[in-house]
């Protein structure tokens, strides 16, 4: 059985067959080089006493843990030495940070250093999201892209196996860090969404502050066989958008993060720069859908770097439903 190549062979096969750009290849590099480092320190957290919080908030109001300072930091020292790029948006940081004045065809980095980071005082899995646009021409300072937009979009996932998933516009591609080499090698090979599932994932604490269209949903996956959809659902959530998007690119699902009462004057929960528009461009290279329950994520222009937007993705079918939903329920509220 011959060995899984390396993330760097493969990409530059894809810049032979599909003209990747090498300062592309390059930036993708230092970006898993970032996330192989931020992944070590997480296991070593106990040790470097970085657990807990940081005793501040960032940009959102939220509290920032010791692990989400220094994720944002790695991603910034090693992504900021790629010749070509220009900017990163974090969600740590309240405005772009500019490295040069941009010239065409220069890279734009969006990331969520973190992801989850809720879950890593109890041990379970979090990630780092991340996103490239380009510059449309010289002196363009505009980060406000829509999602359409995107060069690249990935994530890690630090489990009990790191790994790097990836799309550059042709499919969706899994690379597992090797232990002891470091290497991230190709082990998930286009990876595909099913268009059909019996898994979906929601944080059912919220189900009193949900919209109709939703509560529908959710009550008739829990309705099981005896119910409208005939068959028995599994609801999984683990707080980790990272971690829940890659059980659907890996065996399939819904993911639901809904406006509700609470979330609906901020926009929703996730933001669209950094956390909605990456995964849908990996959930649309994987044959599903994602949408804010009326619209297409892909499609939203942005209008602020931290905006938020309602977040449902995954396999086809079941994201058309939802949606079906919403726009029934729109068009009774409007008769």
């Amino acid at each position: 059985m011959s060995e899984p190549i390396t993330l760097r062979r493969f990409l530059t096969r894809h810049a032979h067959s599909n003209g990747l750009d090498p300062n592309l290849i390059f930036l993708i590099e230092d970006i898993a080089s970032a996330c192989r480092v931020i992944g070590n320190r997480l296991r070593n957290a106990a040790f470097e006493d970085n657990h807990g919080l940081a005793g501040d908030t960032n940009v959102q109001g939220e509290d920032q843990k010791k692990l989400d300072v220094i994720a944002d930091e790695v991603f910034a020292r090693i992504c900021e030495n790629s010749p070509r790029l220009a900017a990163l948006v974090s969600e740590e940081r309240e405005d772009a940070v500019w490295l040069k004045n941009p010239e065409a065809g220069d890279y734009l980095l969006f990331y969520d250093p973190l992801d989850g980071s809720s879950n890593i005082d109890v041990n379970l899995s979090v990630g780092s999201i991340f996103s490239i646009c380009t510059a449309e021409m010289d002196g363009d300072r505009d980060v406000l892209k829509a999602g359409s937009a995107q060069n690249c979009s990935g994530y890690a996932i630090y489990g009990p196996t790191m790994m790097l998933v990836l799309t550059v516009g042709s499919g969706v591609y899994g690379f597992s860090c090797e232990y002891g080499t470091g290497d991230f090698r190709l082990t998930h090979p286009r990876m595909t969404i099913p268009a059909e599932t019996a898994e979906f994932a929601i944080n059912a604490s919220r189900y009193r502050m949900w919209d109709a269209p939703v509560r529908r949903y959710v009550d008739e996956c829990l309705a099981g066989s005896t119910g409208p959809r005939g068959r028995d659902f599994n609801m999984r959530w683990t707080a980790s958008m990272v971690a829940d998007v890659h059980r659907i690119l890996t065996r399939g699902g819904v993911f639901l993060y809904p406006a509700d009462e609470v979330n609906r004057n901020a926009g929703g929960k996730l933001r669209l720069l950094y956390e909605a528009s990456p995964m849908a461009l990996l959930i649309e290279q994987a044959g599903g859908t994602a949408t804010d329950g009326t619209n297409r994520i892909l499609d939203i222009h942005p209008y602020s770097h931290h905006q938020r937007v309602p977040v449902i993705l995954g396999s086809a079918s079941e994201v058309a439903r939802i949606a079906h939903y919403h726009i029934a329920d729109a068009g009774s509220a409007a008769s």
